[in-house]
Formats: structure tokens, sequence, C-alpha cells
């Protein structure tokens, strides 16, 4: 397997890398249904990927999406500053433990510092031992309850 492999952050023209990064999310998630039920229009998420505070990064290899991450920079009222979230990573599975994931952390933590953000926080689920390894190799991990609440 190569492991070389690119990061870059889309902009408003990375739709088809955006796309390929659904479906590579879809996959990996095994949520087709969240993914893949009701995509959103092209002006749509070519306004989304214009946001200097929505950050999408994907690893690419060979022209192919083999990994992403979708993260969002959250303003606080405690303080005058940002948080950023990383709300889904993923990477293919010909292509884990080849430092993917963590490539697209470091990228994401330059950006961040760039933007003045204090922190980068993620979830992760009970069970998901790959990320929680990776995360907690990373940071510091904290045990919080994660609630969806009905709109």
């Amino acid at each position: 397997m190569d492991a070389t492999f690119s990061i870059v952050r889309l902009g408003r023209g990375g739709l088809p890398r955006l796309r390929a990064l659904n479906r590579l999310f879809a996959v990996a998630f095994k949520d087709p249904q969240a993914y893949g039920s009701a995509p959103p229009n092209d002006p749509y998420l070519a306004d989304l990927l214009a946001h200097d505070d929505v950050h999408v990064l994907v690893a690419v290899s060979g022209g192919t999406v083999i990994g992403g991450l979708t993260a969002y920079e959250l303003a606080k009222f405690e303080q005058a500053r940002t948080e950023v979230y990383i709300y889904d990573l993923a990477v293919d599975e010909a292509h884990r433990r080849q430092g993917v994931a963590t490539a697209l952390i470091r990228k994401l933590q330059a950006i961040a510092k760039r933007r003045g953000a204090h922190v980068i926080f993620v979830q992760a689920d009970h069970g998901n031992d790959p990320a929680i390894a990776l995360y907690e190799r990373l940071g510091e991990r904290e045990e919080v309850l994660h609630f969806d609440i009905p709109v």
C-alpha cells in the first residue's frame, strides 16, 4: 500500500472531493442513510465551504480521497475566544494505521493556531478503541455525557 498522501483544505471549488468524503463517511460510519439519503445541493455546499470557520480537510492519495475531517469553529461567550469541534473524522479502511488521521488533526491544529482558537475538541463513541487511542495520544481525555435533544 502506498503511504504517500497530501492533506488539502477544501474551499468553494472542492465539491467533488467533499462528495467523495461524504461517501467515505457513509461507509466508515456504516450510516448510508445520514450521508446519502438527502445530499445538499451544490450551492449550499459551496457556500458552506466558503465559510472561514468551517474546516473540511481531506487526505488525497493518487487523486483519491482516502480520509478526511469536518470541523467547526464555535465562538464562545465566557471569553473572547473560539473552540474548534471535530464533527466527523474517518479514514478509508485500506489506509488506516498509516498516519492519515494524525496528519489531518495536525493540519487542523495549524489552522486553529493561525485563527487564534483556544482548543480543538472531539467526541468518540464507547467501543471505538482506535479513535479513543488516537485522541488520547493527541490530547486530554474528559468523561462527558452527550445528549441529542429533538427540535
